[in-house]
């Protein structure tokens, strides 16, 4: 049974009679009914128990490394971690990652977003974006008028440095470096390059 409640899909699975799973790796890039950018959270905001979705076994999956679940060794999550499905990075072959600034979302809420950077970062001599956004309805925006790159720095000048740190501490010391910060047009450029 499924329901959609504005820009969350929330899925009724094992209620007994039978079971069901979202594929959320199979779900458009952009929302069907206002052609919005979607992304799926893996890591809701104010955690740092890294999660990543298996399209495999289409569930959510904790991060290992040397055998043991990662637990970010920083702050909590400043946003939403996650996805931008129908993606896929040139470096990794995974999905674009993406983070949008908004109070917690359950882990699998697809959320409509507003691109507002790109990140670039180095981890390990890979290469990887992530797309930072804002939520597209306003009733969820945390960060009143902000809806670009030039608005975010100008109204939250430390949030690029809050975002910059959660991502330099996903790695052992020295694993991750920023590379650089680009704005809202080149997010939407980095978006449309990994469309499968």
């Amino acid at each position: 049974m499924r329901f959609a409640l504005g820009i969350v899909t929330i899925s009724l699975c094992s209620v007994g009679l039978s079971s069901c799973q979202t594929d959320y790796a199979h779900l458009p890039t952009f929302s069907p009914e206002r052609k919005l950018l979607q992304m799926v959270v893996e890591v809701p905001a104010g955690t740092n128990h890294a999660q990543r979705y298996d399209p495999g076994q289409k569930a959510f999956l904790p991060v290992r490394r040397a055998g043991l679940d990662h637990i970010v060794e920083f702050l909590p999550c400043p946003g939403n971690q996650g996805f931008i499905p129908g993606t896929r990075s040139e470096a990794t072959g995974a999905p674009l990652q993406a983070l949008v600034l908004a109070e917690t979302q359950t882990q699998g809420t697809v959320v409509e977003i507003l691109p507002v950077a790109v990140l670039t970062l180095d981890d390990n001599g890979t290469l990887q974006q992530v797309i930072v956004a804002v939520p597209a309805r306003p009733s969820q925006q945390i960060l009143p008028g902000v809806t670009s790159w030039k608005s975010l720095t100008r109204q939250y000048p430390s949030a690029r440095d809050m975002v910059g740190q959660w991502f330099q501490h996903q790695g052992r010391l020295g694993e991750v470096r920023l590379v650089g910060w680009k704005d809202e047009l080149a997010a939407d450029k980095q978006v449309h390059l990994a469309m499968k």
